[in-house]
């Protein structure tokens, strides 16, 4: 989801109470603090030789001890429009960071408002080889970078 749309519905049910649903189907304890917004602009060489870029705004969750505090999706509405300046223009993924064992990245998959939560599903990100093209032998039971020079 971009975050024009996760604003759009933080603008729609203001006073709701937030849900984020990880992958599992558990979610973040709803006492989770964003502690972090943030424009993470990543510029790479892929195994094929190629730059990229790519740019997400990442939501860093945090649970305290501090089980009273509850973050509303007013307030979080109000803690990007503070960053507005920061994301800039550009229409960026958006991703929550939380960590339970690991520190994980969630691309936010969707959203339903429900009996007054606001609920994004989270989904799960994977590696993958962006040059296969270049990279991969033309037999289908071989693996990126096996035996060949892009690695």
């Amino acid at each position: 989801m971009k975050t024009s749309e996760f604003k759009q519905h933080l603008e729609q049910h203001p006073h709701d109470e937030l849900s984020f649903v990880l992958p599992n189907g558990r979610t973040i304890p709803a006492h989770a603090h964003i502690t972090e917004v943030g424009r993470v602009d990543k510029t790479f060489l892929d195994c094929g030789g190629k730059f990229r870029r790519v740019s997400i705004c990442s939501l860093q969750a945090w649970v305290a001890n501090d089980a009273e505090h509850w973050l509303t999706t007013g307030k979080l509405d109000g803690i990007l429009n503070g960053a507005a300046s920061m994301l800039g223009d550009n229409n960026l993924p958006v991703e929550i960071e939380f960590q339970e064992n690991l520190i994980s990245q969630f691309p936010v998959e969707d959203a339903k408002a429900t009996n007054g939560v606001l609920s994004f599903q989270l989904g799960t990100k994977y590696t993958d080889c962006l040059a296969k093209d270049a990279c991969l032998p033309k037999t289908e039971d071989a693996k990126c970078c096996n035996g060949t020079s892009c690695c």
